[in-house]
């Protein structure tokens, strides 16, 4: 049993998947952008910090450096994240002035602030160094203002921006996916109705299917409707072939049946003996038509078998060799006319009993005394193969329907037409089709298939 699935719940898993991954990726580029503007702003309050310090840092009237540290430069650093603060301020040469001597100083770049990161106590820290210089108006002294405090508040920054945007990466995933389901099963209405429209009809009804559906399923329904018309075809072949069979099966059962009574309420064993025979006949009659029956369906289900290169020349006069017997004891000269060999592409059994059907079938209406000769020839593009006959031959209004099944053809052997309908469906397997013309010389009937060549 094949297993079910539902589709609404894979394109749900996919989605999941597809923005699991995608969350992912982007979580990772939301961290480090979060740690980058958690730097920025962290790293402007210390500047501003250090900057403070520094202007109120002046020459005293030895010609040195003193410093009032504004307490105001230090708070802004304060946080709730309980950050630890520290500074330094350095003249030249080197020489410190106050605040944490074991605070390290990073190089000066011009002007500018420059920023590091670093340890002081086993603690990791921001640590921002502006380098000024102080005028006494006749010369200019050069100091250093170092600020640097823990990393805390950047961290819980950092972590804070993470987190708000995993909210709504996860409020966007389950928003999609609740837009999705409810997606998927309004776009699953018409499938449903679909299956609605098929469960109601009836079992006889083969129709066209006509409902209104997606463009996506219109591939779907067009398959279906071929499939139901190839259906009925083959149900409406399957009851008059089988209502046919039954009816030609019948008559000659029925001959028997009758002629077995009137041998039994026979006076003589003359009479015995001649209602044996009629009922022997009969008989022989539905065995042929049972034969025929089973090589009709053996070609039914030939479409699809493997074909082989066949020297239809060889094969031809081997049939029409095997059938000299009962050509001779029909009264009938059967002949082979062919040279050269010529290649057929077909599948060797089914090609022997259209050959075979195709004979038969001269023999049994050419009548006694009449010729019939079998020829192979080949032209641009084409393999043809003739049975002719200089017997009483059809007449041209019937033979539209001489190849098909249970037609009659006529004559002195007239019987059940299941022998050229043989021919001309085994004929089409191969692409080959079937005429039925008068002999050239005249009186007659040519029976010529053509079958594309290799």
């Amino acid at each position: 049993m094949t297993a079910r699935y539902s589709l609404r719940r894979r394109l749900l898993g996919w989605l999941l998947l597809s923005t699991a991954v995608l969350g992912v990726l982007a979580l990772v580029d939301t961290w480090r952008e979060a740690i980058r503007t958690a730097q920025s702003v962290s790293d402007r309050v210390l500047a501003g910090s250090a900057l403070a310090i520094a202007e109120r840092v002046s020459v005293d009237v030895d010609g040195g450096l003193e410093v009032d540290i504004p307490y105001s430069a230090l708070e802004m650093l304060t946080s709730t994240a309980q950050d630890r603060v520290f500074y330094r301020v350095d003249g030249p040469p080197a020489m410190f002035i106050t605040g944490y001597e074991a605070l390290g100083i990073v190089p000066a770049d011009g002007d500018a602030t420059v920023f590091a990161d670093a340890t002081f106590g086993d603690e990791p820290i921001r640590v921002a160094s502006l380098h000024r210089q102080a005028t006494t108006g006749f010369n200019s002294i050069a100091f250093t203002v170092t600020v640097a405090e823990t990393t805390l508040a950047r961290r819980e920054l950092a972590r804070a921006i993470l987190w708000r945007a995993g909210l709504r990466l996860a409020g966007m995933i389950l928003g999609a996916s609740v837009a999705v389901w409810v997606a998927v099963t309004l776009a699953l209405r018409p499938l449903n109705r679909l299956g609605d429209t098929i469960a109601e009809r009836s079992p006889d009804d083969l129709g066209p299917i006509r409902a209104e559906t997606p463009s996506e399923v219109e591939g779907l329904i067009e398959a279906v409707n071929s499939f139901m018309n190839r259906l009925g075809t083959a149900l409406a072949a399957l009851r008059n072939f089988t209502g046919n069979a039954s009816h030609q099966l019948r008559t000659p059962l029925s001959v028997v049946r009758t002629q077995l009574a009137l041998a039994a309420r026979a006076g003589t064993l003359g009479e015995a003996r001649a209602a044996v025979a009629k009922g022997d006949t009969a008989l022989a009659g539905a065995e042929r038509v049972l034969a025929q029956l089973l090589l009709l369906a053996r070609v039914d289900g030939a479409a699809g078998r493997a074909m082989d290169a066949i020297n239809l020349t060889r094969l031809a006069r081997d049939v029409t060799a095997e059938l000299v017997p009962d050509a001779a004891e029909a009264g009938i000269d059967l002949g082979f006319d062919s040279t050269e060999d010529v290649i057929l592409w077909a599948e060797p059994v089914l090609l022997r009993e259209l050959l075979r059907n195709l004979v038969h079938n001269a023999l049994r209406y050419a009548g006694r005394g009449a010729e019939v000769t079998v020829r192979v020839h080949q032209t641009a593009g084409a393999v043809h193969l003739t049975v002719e006959d200089d017997g009483p031959g059809i007449d041209p209004q019937r033979r539209a329907h001489i190849g098909q099944r249970f037609s009659h053809q006529g004559g002195e052997g007239d019987g059940l037409g299941l022998g050229l309908a043989i021919v001309s469906e085994i004929a089409a397997l191969f692409g080959g089709v079937l005429m039925l013309n008068d002999r050239a010389e005249g009186r007659g009937l040519a029976a010529e298939l053509s079958f594309p060549g290799l």
